[in-house]
């Protein structure tokens, strides 16, 4: 796909204008000699990395910016960087009188980017390291705000610039991880069509198919993934960038994200609040696909029940503080009381358009299929399954829904549970 050609906005068959305000993505070997020309005319440079991003690019970044003054915060790249508070503090303290701030890495770094620029006003632009995930051109920024896990609206980067013999050299757990967070958009997608027939959510269809279409673009390149192959490389890093853009069409995260992403964050927030370990977010999001594809087999081997699951409050809020902490346990109450998911009586609907939601149930490849697809690139479900152990991930497909106010499989096989 000709990634300059989208930036320009489409003309949808869904009748809407679809538009992306980043002003250039380069991809390609020696991309970032091209900062200069991208930078010209700023004043001032913050640059935001981590040691270890900075290590991959941060000479060359600096090389190429040699006519700008420059800021500078590099996190320690010794323990896990968290988007919260205080390191949204420390980038603002260091913000001075830049007109740019410039992220040097992946995940954390640019959400910390994005947020600090969204809340100053100053325009980003982002050195990708690792092609291991999506969010690079999406307008949401993954924080912990309050220790919830919140994805806020915070714009889009000025431009993105992906060298690939530096993304071509990032560890191999982030390069599978970049893979995995494609493959994982096959259950976002089902649950985005879940949401259309229950509840009359917007589908596009060209975001739908546009998606789709990257998916199988990248499992096309996983034996050059395992190589480092530079064309394979460029392919993935294109891939996340596309599906990125497809968030912005969209207006949303919808066609990148769902419940394989909500069991992700659970993991991820259950870590921090009890300090334990859990997986880099692609890898989570992918073995987790494996278990939402394990889901919907679960909800096509018996008729839909003909009453609707509910626990009683008491219990609920208790459930939600034991495994979140009060904190967060209540921040959940305080979501789900807002979006109103426990309120709704969806079972009519579950019951008209029984045929029509098995359909999309079913269209999903099975667990077999994508853990083959992820063992293509030595991606082992088993590391998942010994690190979580089968009551954790049974406690996250239960209540990973509370975290969020998407409407998903999870909150399906929530409301027709038997017990």
């Amino acid at each position: 796909m000709n990634i300059k050609e989208i930036l320009g906005g489409v003309d949808c068959v869904c009748g809407r204008r679809h538009t992306c305000p980043i002003e250039a993505v380069e991809i390609g070997r020696g991309a970032i000699s091209r900062l200069a020309a991208l930078c010209e005319g700023r004043r001032e440079i913050l640059l935001v990395a981590d040691e270890n991003t900075d290590r991959a690019a941060g000479e060359a970044t600096r090389a190429a910016l040699s006519g700008h003054t420059l800021r500078e915060v590099i996190f320690t790249g010794k323990t896990v960087l968290v988007p919260n508070e205080e390191a949204v503090a420390r980038v603002r303290e260091a913000l001075g009188a830049a007109d740019l701030i410039l992220g040097i890495g992946s995940g954390v770094i640019q959400d910390l980017c994005k947020y600090v620029s969204h809340i100053s006003g100053i325009p980003y632009m982002i050195v990708g390291t690792a092609p291991s995930m999506d969010g690079y051109a999406s307008s949401g920024a993954a924080m912990i705000l309050g220790g919830m896990k919140e994805t806020v609206a915070a714009g889009l980067p000025r431009a993105l610039i992906f060298d690939t013999d530096v993304m071509a050299a990032a560890p191999m757990e982030m390069i599978r991880a970049g893979y995995g967070d494609i493959i994982g958009k096959y259950s976002a997608l089902s649950d985005w069509r879940l949401s259309e027939a229950v509840n009359g959510e917007y589908l596009c269809p060209y975001i739908y198919e546009t998606t789709m279409a990257q998916i199988a673009a990248v499992r096309a390149t996983a034996e050059g993934i395992v190589r480092r192959d530079a064309a394979a490389i460029e392919a993935l890093a294109e891939a996340l960038v596309v599906v990125g853009i497809m968030m912005s069409f969209a207006g949303s995260s919808r066609p990148a994200s769902g419940s394989e992403h909500h069991l992700s964050h659970f993991f991820e927030i259950v870590g921090i609040v009890k300090n334990e370990p859990y997986l880099s977010h692609g890898v989570d999001v992918a073995f987790s696909t494996v278990e939402m594809a394990r889901l919907h087999d679960r909800l096509l081997a018996a008729p839909f029940p003909k009453t609707l699951y509910r626990e009683e409050e008491a219990v609920l809020a208790a459930k939600l503080c034991e495994i979140y902490g009060e904190t967060v346990g209540k921040g959940c109450l305080a979501l789900g009381e807002k979006v109103g998911h426990y309120k709704a009586n969806r079972l009519p609907v579950y019951l008209e358009k029984e045929a029509e939601l098995r359909a999309i149930l079913a269209d999903m490849p099975s667990a077999d299929e994508i853990e083959e697809m992820l063992a293509a690139v030595g991606l082992d479900k088993r590391e998942y399954d010994t690190l979580y152990g089968r009551e954790k991930i049974d406690t996250a497909i239960r209540y990973a829904k509370d975290l969020k106010d998407r409407y998903t499989v999870l909150w399906l096989a929530y409301d027709l549970s038997r017990a």
